[in-house]
């Protein structure tokens, strides 16, 4: 592609070159560029891409895109903003790839990552080839890859919905994080379908208050049905039980399908029975019922099965298609995930990073608990520390013992991160152990028959990161080995 026909999107708020070279890649890394592709300056966090001009230049550039002077002997086209421009120029240069397939975009602070695998064992039990791109990785079909965030960089994404055009996919199902919306990561992404779970305070370090964060969120829906092609129907699916939804169903211009446990929603659910190895209930949708079981525990995941029933629906799925597909889901990596080896007592591993998800899977497992609930939990470093003391008193409130211990300290004091968690509580039934791999055995050798032990924060994450160190964790690795160690 001809690179003033790739930069024509951005016109007429480009400085474009005369010359007009041949783009054969777009790449972001200095490092990754071949020889015929364009270089984009992104002038990051912690490293300005301008800086890095001459090694792109080296490694093949034919052109720069950048936002500040650049010295160079290759062709240079100005804008304002690369990061923004840089969504624009990766959609052209592949093709406009989400215009050939149905995309489903989930937002909200709980919820994501398992309403997006409900959604994908919907559609593939409707007989269809899927995507996902979340927390967990990437999926074409069964073949997984890693990213590095919930949602990637808009070159990434672009690509990776390319690779799902070839592959045949019929329907990409995809997390999308306030940062994302926030820095402009998914525009030209055209969603047919967006999903709101809920809000609740999570990541204020970034947005700094709540109402900042809750219309990052609300981008998702106001920008539905207004990227390059209107043929598709588009379809907000909202949590009518949450206050965030009002605000975002007068923003959004596509159909609205609302949702939760309220009889005034287009989709209710009631009569909800929980069990410790699953929920039943009673699903309403208009003016007919269906009994809902499946192997998900808790009303947290009520929430989340009617949002990917709502979804389902949008797609045109029938119902009765997308009540089987529930009722054969197993669960979903690091979300109440069951951890067992013989042991007698239950194991619980859960993503549960925020106050919100905390106390919902504590509420969740004190519906069932026998006998005595001990938590393990921490809070990350480098991120909103007002959570911490919120986080604290949920696991003191709601537990037998609450213990305390480092969750991806970063470059913070893992102390100072105990202290925060620790501040204005007179729980008596709190200990605190820095090192996560003790903190999860003491709970693991101290628990007794039928107590429960919940092991947050971390769930599907198989690393602890320590200043800027990275090393292997797992904390459903690390619950099974304790356990073995107790048996003997």
């Amino acid at each position: 592609m001809k690179l003033h026909t790739l930069l024509s999107r951005l016109q007429p708020l480009v400085k474009t070159p005369t010359e007009n070279p041949e783009i054969t890649g777009v790449e972001m890394d200095s490092r990754n560029v071949k020889p015929g592709f364009l270089f984009i300056c992104i002038d990051g966090y912690t490293v300005d891409g301008h800086q890095y001009v001459k090694q792109a230049v080296e490694n093949g550039a034919v052109a720069i895109l950048a936002q500040k002077p650049v010295e160079t002997n290759v062709p240079v086209a100005y804008v304002k903003d690369t990061l923004r421009s840089m969504a624009v120029v990766g959609n052209m240069f592949y093709h406009n790839p989400t215009q050939n397939l149905n995309l489903v975009g989930i937002t909200g602070t709980n919820g994501k990552t398992t309403t997006s695998y409900i959604i994908e064992e919907i559609v593939k039990h409707n007989k269809q080839k899927t995507g996902v791109i979340g927390t967990i990785g990437m999926k074409i079909g069964d073949e997984v890859f890693e990213t590095k965030n919930t949602t990637p960089d808009s070159l990434t994404l672009q690509s990776m919905f390319a690779k799902m055009v070839d592959a045949k996919v019929d329907t990409a199902v995809m997390e999308v994080s306030s940062h994302a919306l926030h820095l402009g990561r998914v525009h030209g992404c055209e969603y047919d379908i967006a999903v709101f779970t809920n809000l609740s305070q999570d990541h204020l370090d970034y947005h700094g208050s709540m109402d900042e964060y809750k219309k990052a969120k609300g981008l998702l829906f106001s920008q539905l049905g207004n990227s390059f092609s209107s043929e598709k129907r588009k379809f907000a699916i909202l949590n009518g039980d949450d206050e965030a939804s009002k605000e975002y169903m007068t923003s959004t211009q596509a159909n609205v399908l609302t949702y939760g446990l309220n009889k005034d929603h287009d989709l209710f659910a009631d009569e909800i029975e929980l069990t410790n190895s699953g929920t039943r209930f009673v699903l309403h949708f208009l003016h007919q019922q269906y009994v809902v079981e499946m192997k998900l525990i808790g009303t947290f995941n009520v929430y989340n099965v009617l949002a990917a029933i709502g979804a389902g629906i949008a797609l045109d799925i029938k119902v009765e298609t997308i009540l089987e597909a529930i009722s054969t889901l197993e669960g979903v990596p690091g979300r109440f995930q069951s951890v067992n080896a013989g042991q007698d007592f239950t194991v619980i591993v859960d993503y549960a990073h925020t106050p919100d998800s905390l106390e919902n899977v504590l509420k969740t497992v004190k519906q069932f608990a026998k006998n005595d609930v001990y938590t393990v939990v921490g809070c990350g470093g480098d991120r909103d520390r007002t959570k911490r003391p919120l986080m604290g008193k949920i696991a003191a409130d709601l537990s037998t013992q609450a213990i305390f211990t480092s969750d991806n300290p970063r470059t913070e004091d893992p102390i100072l991160i105990l202290e925060d968690m620790k501040f204005g509580l007179e729980h008596n039934n709190i200990t605190v152990i820095e090192d996560r791999k003790k903190a999860i055995t003491f709970a693991i050798e101290n628990a007794k028959k039928h107590d429960i032990i919940v092991i947050a924060g971390k769930g599907h994450e198989t690393y602890q990161i320590v200043g800027t160190n990275v090393t292997h964790f797992d904390d459903v690795e690390e619950a099974k080995e304790a356990i073995l160690q107790r048996r003997g």
